[in-house]
């Protein structure tokens, strides 16, 4: 049984030390601004190094927490940050450049640059979905941009929590990076101390929590939340393709990922084929349902509470009328934190598992005939964090992309967006606010300050008084300008 399923409330940090860090951090900062981009790559690599010469602590951590076998810790843990951690070691130099900017026509006689200055002192506030990816992955992004950072983990991750805290200590000084812990109390100290940017991973209800903290200091932010990430299946799609995809996508990490497929819209004329397809790809990724409690390649639910908040959701939809298309045979195990992987068809409207953001291994499928009426329907909610259609009809394709609005979003795969170095990772309206990875990352945690430079531009033909050849000037131009 993983420590993290007792919920054990951890102690809070003490306000006067965490008081203490924050201003030891600002100090610093007014330093780290004008580090060169050697001395930021060597951080990296360090931490990069710590990620594999400690890895089987990383294993022993996310398996204490929520049972997360060691190929689920290396693909969605460790070589995330891992690759994060390369992209900016390989392209820092260039991002820390100043980006010039060609002048425009008033400006004639000018020269204007772009550059990118560290924002201070940072706040990262880290979910327990991923523990480490989604807390060192930002941090590689802010030490790229030379910020000092004060990382909060989730309490519902202790083991992990207390790994990286001794793990960060190895790299950096406390006033450079210093992991806090607690629970919501630790929070909303933190929440009332002047951040320069808060970097917050979580769910909207907290995001908008973050948001009005943030405010009160004028800070900026980076919101990764959450939502319900649709899922279109049409009836062109590759159904086994599709089908295996959207197993592991959904039922990765026991379904406890911001991007995973939520909800489903399933053609009519293949729900049946699309059901026992993805039987046959839960079979060959975790085995037989009566094998499924017994296999450590599938992790489970991170505690008792998330663990009864799922199953509610699963007797709510049952309740209602609800079909277990796959799933239920095998009782979930409340001790061990266990649900199996479940798919709901014949799901009334009204259940709560199409209303409320599932974040476990729990698929409701929807029949659908009428393109059109997916995608006022997906509309109608707020705006996802992803949204995923499988498809060989690129007209199809490109009516839901064309008509639909999502943080990313995956043609015929799916969560493979969150890998590409080169693309913005985040949401849109309630599902985020900016975005992090590779280059976007950088800019997160950087100000771009404009700089214009006076060499023999025309400004001075526009200063009063007012009068002759000043006054007819100014026509001039604003009239040829036009």
């Amino acid at each position: 049984m993983s420590t993290a399923a007792q919920d054990i409330a951890p102690a809070e940090a003490d306000s006067a030390e965490t008081r203490r860090l924050f201003d030891a951090q600002r100090v610093r900062a007014l330093s780290l601004r004008n580090t060169t981009a050697a001395e930021r790559i060597d951080k990296l690599k360090r931490l990069r190094q710590l990620m594999y010469d400690r890895a089987q602590d990383i294993y022993d951590a996310c398996h204490a927490d929520f049972a997360k076998p060691a190929p689920e810790v290396d693909i969605t843990e460790i070589l995330p940050v891992v690759m994060e951690a390369n992209h900016a070691i390989r392209h820092l130099k260039s991002w820390m450049k100043p980006d010039r900017k060609r002048p425009t026509l008033l400006m004639f006689g000018t020269s204007a640059e772009v550059r990118y200055e560290p924002r201070g002192v940072c706040l990262i506030i880290s979910p327990w979905n991923y523990p480490i990816n989604l807390s060192l992955g930002p941090l590689v992004s802010a030490i790229a941009a030379g910020n000092t950072v004060i990382l909060k983990p989730s309490e519902m991750t202790p083991h992990c929590a207390d790994l990286m805290a001794g793990l960060l200590a190895e790299v950096f000084s406390e006033d450079e990076v210093a992991v806090v812990q607690g629970a919501v109390a630790t929070s909303q100290h933190l929440l009332e101390l002047p951040f320069d940017h808060i970097f917050f991973t979580g769910s909207p209800a907290v995001g908008r929590i973050v948001m009005r903290a943030a405010a009160e200091h004028l800070a900026s932010v980076t919101l990764e939340l959450g939502g319900k990430s649709p899922v279109i299946v049409d009836k062109t799609a590759d159904i086994k393709h599709a089908a295996t995809n959207l197993a592991w996508g959904k039922f990765a990490n026991n379904g406890q990922t911001c991007i995973a497929p939520d909800y489903m819209y399933v053609h009519a004329d293949i729900v049946d084929a699309f059901v026992e397809a993805t039987r046959a790809a839960l079979d060959k990724l975790y085995g037989k349902r009566e094998q499924l409690t017994d296999n450590r390649d599938y992790c489970r639910i991170v505690n008792e509470r998330h663990h009864a908040r799922i199953q509610a959701l699963i007797d709510d939809a049952t309740d209602r009328g609800a079909h277990l298309a796959i799933g239920g045979g095998t009782p979930t195990v409340a001790a061990d934190n266990y649900i199996g992987p479940t798919v709901l068809t014949h799901v009334d409207a009204e259940s709560r598992v199409l209303e409320e953001e599932i974040f476990g291994p729990v698929l409701p499928i929807v029949p659908y005939t009428d393109l059109d009426r997916v995608i006022a329907a997906i509309n109608a909610k707020p705006k996802p964090l992803a949204l995923y259609v499988f498809a060989r009809d690129k007209g199809v394709i490109d009516r839901v992309l064309d008509n639909t609005s999502a943080g990313g979003s995956c043609v015929n795969h799916s969560m493979v967006q969150f890998l590409h170095a080169n693309l913005p990772f985040g949401g849109v309206n309630n599902s985020g606010i900016g975005n992090s990875h590779g280059h976007y990352g950088f800019k997160a945690f950087s100000h771009e300050r404009a700089v214009v430079r006076e060499r023999f531009s025309l400004a001075w033909m526009f200063l009063p008084p007012y009068k002759g050849f000043t006054r007819w000037f100014i026509r001039f131009a604003v009239r040829w300008l036009n």
